[in-house]
């Protein structure tokens, strides 16, 4: 919100509580904050309002959207992460309010946010990744045991275990040995009923950013040093303990090759707006397998999506500008079909 011209933008903001209720007023981020156990909102939210009761009290809350979604907003720029923010679930809602918004419509959403059915759509389009398996939790529970040994003997170890649909490397687990396997599988069970367990590789995390609709850009390349074994969610939003080195130290083909892979996989999952496509570059061989793609990538001060563009020379302000066009563009192509 800091980055968008005053002068130009009248910023309204809107919030979500845990259970569902909608936030409109002056202050909505000072309550989710207070209101909220999640680590590191507090240090997102500038609250203004040290006193709860003072910012309740020019807050208006509802069950259902505000009436500004649909009356009076010209573009939503949603920042919301996981199910019920990313999946195509707030999209759907928009595009039936005719709201233009900024990133990927309704479909683009929910396929991206299932990382099984993201993997079976690029492995169709030809994008390397690793081997994986899709695991249903009703199978973690009749047979815990077969099915701890089936994966340990196919996928081999270490792996990682995932949720199929959350963000933010919530749930998700490295599993060293066979010891490992059962806990972590319970884990990612716990956020999700379908599963991904994926095959590890000693590799580099190198992140792209793409920009645009249908005729996509991509930025310079960064690379993810985590403190820990991988880029978990407290290195994303809690503390800078993971290294962040933009741009990435590659080679200009590899460099290139990475683009290209990143353009494709945008136009394979049918994505708009903004993505960030997170990749693993194995070790010794430089062999390059596609990770994940992240519809809503994260705008925090730590955060790659803004850092990769600001190396690639687009400043946060011309960023975030350049996605409120990008939305209504979007927005005036879907009015012009059968126009």
């Amino acid at each position: 919100m800091d980055a968008l011209d005053p002068a130009k933008y009248d910023v309204v903001p809107v919030g979500i509580t845990r259970e569902g209720e909608w936030l409109a007023g002056d202050n909505p981020l000072a309550v989710l904050a207070q209101q909220s156990s999640m680590p590191g909102l507090n240090s997102g939210a500038d609250a203004g309002a040290a006193d709860g009761n003072t910012a309740l009290s020019t807050v208006s809350v509802s069950k259902s959207p505000p009436v500004a979604l649909a009356d009076g907003v010209d573009v939503v720029f949603p920042v919301l992460h996981g199910p019920m923010g990313e999946d195509g679930t707030i999209q759907g809602m928009l595009e039936l309010t005719g709201t233009a918004y900024v990133g990927s419509g309704v479909l683009g959403s929910a396929v991206a946010m299932d990382k099984a059915i993201t993997k079976t759509i690029l492995t169709q389009a030809g994008l390397p990744q690793l081997p994986w398996i899709q695991v249903m939790r009703s199978e973690l529970r009749n047979d815990p045991s077969g099915l701890a040994q089936g994966i340990g003997e196919r996928l081999g170890f270490p792996l990682f275990t995932k949720p199929a649909n959350l963000g933010s490397s919530v749930g998700i687990s490295k599993v060293h040995d066979a010891s490992e396997l059962l806990p972590a599988l319970e884990l990612a069970a716990h956020y999700d009923r379908k599963l991904v367990v994926e095959q590890g590789v000693n590799a580099r995390e190198i992140e792209l950013a793409v920009l645009g609709n249908d005729n996509p850009v991509v930025s310079v390349a960064g690379e993810v040093l985590p403190h820990g074994e991988f880029y978990d969610y407290a290195a994303k939003y809690i503390d800078d303990s993971a290294q962040i080195i933009v741009p990435a130290d590659l080679d200009s083909g590899l460099l290139g090759y990475l683009q290209e892979l990143s353009i494709a996989a945008f136009k394979a999952l049918d994505l708009a707006g903004m993505a960030r496509v997170d990749f693993f570059v194995e070790r010794g061989t430089d062999r390059v397998y596609l990770n994940e793609v992240n519809t809503i990538p994260g705008f925090t001060s730590i955060s790659q999506y803004p850092m990769l563009w600001a190396a690639s020379g687009v400043s946060l302000p011309e960023l975030v500008d350049r996605l409120i066009e990008l939305a209504l563009e979007r927005q005036a192509d879907r009015r012009s079909t059968g126009a």
